[in-house]
């Protein structure tokens, strides 16, 4: 598996989120991003959002005018299979974070902004095969950059 992160995201809540040229992780994620909803989003079950490259490039041929960090994620991954990722798996970020995955997101009505179809045509893509991205706990904290390797440290079984 040759896995990077593409861009780092953040907002102050919502989407879309805008890149960084660096961050620094923390318990709670990202340093500077917010939710719009805490409820629902956050805290540190839910500190970070992975969806893959790959799947806003699908979205895009599919007639979706998307882009990374439209989606709400805050690591745009390269290289990573989404359908074979399962809760417990832990990634080392770079050289110092590691992170582990703990839910798959639940795409929900916010994303209707980018519906051209009709109300949740978007959404019901996402939950295919694990499309939506993942939720992550961090492990450990540290700095991040575009470009970092993504490694899997622990298997599922």
């Amino acid at each position: 598996m040759h896995a990077v992160i593409s861009q780092l995201n953040t907002s102050r809540g919502g989407i879309p989120k805008r890149s960084l040229l660096s961050a620094n992780l923390t318990p709670l994620g990202l340093e500077g991003d917010d939710w719009a909803h805490p409820k629902y989003h956050g805290g540190p079950k839910q500190a970070l959002l992975l969806i893959g490259k790959e799947v806003i490039e699908e979205l895009n041929a599919l007639g979706y005018q998307l882009y990374p960090g439209a989606l709400g994620e805050n690591l745009t991954t390269s290289g990573l299979d989404y359908s074979r990722l399962a809760s417990g798996q832990q990634f080392r970020l770079g050289q110092s974070c590691e992170i582990e995955l703990t839910k798959l997101r639940e795409p929900c009505r916010t994303l209707d902004v980018y519906n051209r179809e009709g109300l949740g045509k978007i959404q019901k893509l996402l939950k295919l095969e694990g499309r939506g991205g993942w939720y992550a706990r961090v492990l450990k904290a540290g700095p991040l950059f575009p470009d970092d390797k993504i490694s899997l440290l622990a298997q599922v079984v």
